[in-house]
């Protein structure tokens, strides 16, 4: 697997974040947030400064299909 970097000026800065639907409330979950161009951005909720790692459409699917399986990559 390689990464490109990316120019996220402007991507991130115009992003609506939605919180997990499995927060308990204390600040200790990831908001996620779709971007233009099919991107998907996550974050930790509690760092909402911070860094966001973002997917494409098919690696978020990836990425879920091997939580949900319990598989380490």
């Amino acid at each position: 697997m390689s990464a490109t970097p990316l120019s996220t000026s402007g991507l991130l800065s115009s992003a609506r974040w939605l919180r997990s639907s499995r927060s308990t409330g204390m600040n200790n979950c990831v908001e996620t947030a779709a971007l233009r161009g099919g991107l998907l951005a996550v974050r930790d909720s509690k760092r909402a400064d911070g860094p966001a790692v973002l997917f494409t459409g098919p690696a978020w699917d990836g990425f879920l299909a091997c939580v949900r399986a319990d598989v380490l990559v």
